[in-house]
């Protein structure tokens, strides 16, 4: 296991206000969330005791079991007085029946749908809002990579029945990151047309803890900047550079960045998943692994249950944990959802979550790779023509 370099968590923080412009957030708690229903579990706790505010902001909210069973907990407290807010993105909802979000609405629930499609600029319906955000009173909040659906939770309760939910990364934050957050949903809130949110409580205080860094993009400009922290990410390691992603199509400056960062010594792992929800984008990004299992970069695949986090951890100092992936869609059109911590005790966390998946998962090994079958050389070939519309 690669160990956290010489530079401190000080340092890199300081290194990284510097290139994204913006400040960490300090004293906060932050939780790792990653194994079995530990995610939903806790975030549902802590909804059940919110005592005036809980905001959502989510890809993905279906009208499943478990969508139906969080929308009985969010009307249960809109009857209890706490104001609920719930933004859910038009594209990654469209199969939810508006029958669901007007009974939310009839509740007193507050619904708005972001990025809706609209006849008069049908080209703008590809940027999505692929956020995955919940905030509560102002002082808690969770981001990752999971959406409000049964695959992600590992539950189907009209097979009667539990199985193992999609692997994936989440980070619960308590603190005063969370009042920062909730002015961030604010704005995404009033661009979609929603009314004031307002919150009486007070500001979490500030304590011995993490610095959180926000990185949520909603505009080409924040795209630009989280792009280049990601680039800079890279080219500043100096001994291990680990990435998980569910979708990777890169650019090719991205291959590029990854192969010199190997040439001058650093340790590139990158793992993915072994099977996707999407086959398109899983062949797409396969086409580029031959470059770069020639350059040095050791590639894993995930076994089992379909791998949907998407974290980078940069010399054990540095680490990102949210809902973007390593392709054109999350790194150019979408609306995404990041945190980024400095410091060698979360990094060594979130490296021992790494090696503990790559137990899970077999590596790709160049010779063998080379012989795969001939119609998967094809697939990867003809999808990666279109990688930029994956």
């Amino acid at each position: 296991m690669i160990q956290p370099g010489n530079r401190s968590g000080t340092l890199v923080a300081a290194e990284i206000e510097r290139v994204f412009e913006d400040r960490f957030v300090a004293g906060n708690k932050a939780t790792l969330l990653w194994k079995d229903n530990e995610s939903f579990g806790l975030i549902f706790d802590a909804m059940r005791r919110a005592e005036e505010l809980i905001c959502l902001e989510f890809y993905i909210f279906r009208n499943d079991e478990t969508g139906t069973e969080l929308a009985a907990l969010l009307k249960q407290k809109a009857a209890q007085g706490v104001r609920v807010y719930l933004l859910y993105d038009h594209f990654g909802s469209w199969t939810t029946p508006m029958r669901f979000w007007r009974d939310l609405r009839s509740h007193g629930i507050e619904v708005r749908a972001s990025r809706p499609f609209r006849w008069t600029s049908p080209l703008h319906y590809v940027h999505r809002d692929h956020t995955k955000l919940i905030i509560i009173d102002g002082v808690k909040a969770f981001t990752g990579g999971l959406n409000i659906a049964n695959e992600y939770r590992g539950y189907h309760l009209l097979k009667m029945k539990r199985f193992s939910g999609w692997r994936d990364t989440g980070i619960f934050l308590e603190g005063p990151v969370a009042g920062t957050l909730l002015d961030r949903f604010r704005l995404t809130w009033s661009s979609w047309k929603g009314g004031p949110i307002v919150s009486d409580s007070p500001a979490a205080p500030v304590r011995s803890g993490v610095s959180v860094l926000p990185i949520f993009t909603h505009s080409a400009q924040e795209r630009r900047k989280f792009r280049k922290l990601l680039y800079y990410s890279i080219n500043s390691a100096q001994q291990g550079i680990n990435l998980t992603t569910a979708y990777f199509t890169p650019s090719r400056r991205m291959v590029q960045v990854l192969e010199e960062a190997v040439s001058r010594g650093v340790e590139v792992k990158l793992l993915l998943p072994g099977r996707s929800d999407i086959s398109a984008a899983h062949y797409a990004g396969r086409a580029f692994f031959s470059r770069l299992l020639r350059a040095g970069v050791r590639i894993f695949t995930y076994n089992g249950v379909i791998l949907h986090a998407k974290t980078a951890v940069f010399d054990g100092v540095w680490s990102i944990i949210g809902s973007a992936n390593l392709d054109f869609q999350s790194l150019r059109r979408n609306d995404e959802g990041n945190v980024g911590i400095a410091g060698g005790e979360f990094g060594r966390r979130m490296l021992a979550v790494f090696e503990e998946d790559l137990t899970r998962s077999e590596e790709i090994v160049l010779e063998r790779w080379l012989k795969r079958p001939l119609h998967e050389k094809i697939l990867e070939y003809f999808f990666a023509l279109f990688r930029r519309r994956l």
